[in-house]
């Protein structure tokens, strides 16, 4: 199972789905790609708003309060929320 923990300043996400087999798990391949676009756009935004992290899982810690940079955190969340709707065997988010 994937776990996202959702804090103030902070997203760490953990684990692996488990929906399917190594290269076919659309589950981690979705949060892949959420959490790679996003921080992505964000430091071509401004690479001082965010650190990054992907050694044992992904921390996201946020630097900076910028109306886009929250817009795009939310935007994150809101996405892993919905997967979360869709597949909560395989992806578990907490708010701390």
């Amino acid at each position: 199972m994937i776990k996202v923990s959702i804090k103030e300043k902070q997203i760490i996400i953990k684990g692996h789905a488990n929906y399917d087999e190594l290269g076919k798990d659309i589950v981690c391949a979705s949060v892949s790609s959420m959490v790679i676009t996003t921080v992505n756009a964000i430091l071509r935004i401004d690479s001082d708003a965010i650190k990054y992290s992907d050694i044992k899982g992904v921390t996201i810690d946020i630097v900076k309060d910028d109306e886009i940079i929250n817009k795009l955190i939310n935007n994150l969340i809101d996405l892993l929320e919905e997967l979360e709707k869709q597949y909560p065997k395989y992806i578990e988010i907490r708010r701390c």
